[in-house]
């Protein structure tokens, strides 16, 4: 089974910047999973950078917003692979099943997740997931905001209990939940 390391935190905590480090620190052959669709302008730039970012370490890249169980098979052989991120899923999985007139529930998402973990269990090397915090605010007013909060946090729950390695990160720091500091 492949070691699964989580990070969490707020928005513009280093989440990402840490995976890479993270993952960089290893040898082997790397794979980012990207889960953010292009949507505009300023999003196609911010996904520009992160790719430029991993240019020089040669990672394969494999862009995904719905299925990472799939996404996850197919970056097999691969000593180390980020998923960046867990929050972005949740939401393109909202996003397909509004589109498709589907609910989705905490229910369905912990079996997606669970799905994901059981991908783990077939591969070698190391899986880094990182996320978004999102309870930590106040309630979000409406009930679509509401329901991306508890499915969020559903995911993040059940990834953080399969995880070796859990990681908060604050303001560029990381501090370690959960199994022993890598870097």
């Amino acid at each position: 089974m492949a070691k699964i390391i989580l990070i969490t935190g707020g928005s513009r905590s280093g989440k990402s910047t840490y995976a890479q480090r993270v993952a960089e620190s290893f040898s082997g052959t790397r794979t980012y999973i990207a889960t953010c669709p292009v949507i505009d302008k300023e999003m196609d730039d911010r996904i520009r950078k992160h790719k430029e970012a991993r240019q020089s370490a040669s990672w394969q890249t494999i862009e995904e917003v719905t299925d990472l169980a799939g996404a996850l098979r197919r970056s097999k052989g691969s000593q180390v692979t980020i998923v960046d991120c867990l929050t972005l899923w949740v939401n393109n999985l909202m996003y397909e099943a509004e589109q498709e007139k589907r609910y989705l529930d905490e229910e369905v998402i912990g079996t997606k997740c669970e799905d994901v973990v059981g991908v783990c269990s077939d591969l070698t090397g190391t899986v880094i997931f990182v996320t978004n915090e999102v309870g930590m605010g106040i309630v979000p007013e409406n009930p679509v905001s509401r329901l991306f909060r508890d499915l969020a946090g559903r995911c993040n729950q059940i990834m953080a209990g399969h995880a070796d390695v859990f990681i908060f990160m604050v303001s560029g720091i990381p501090l370690y939940i959960k199994g022993e500091k890598i870097l």
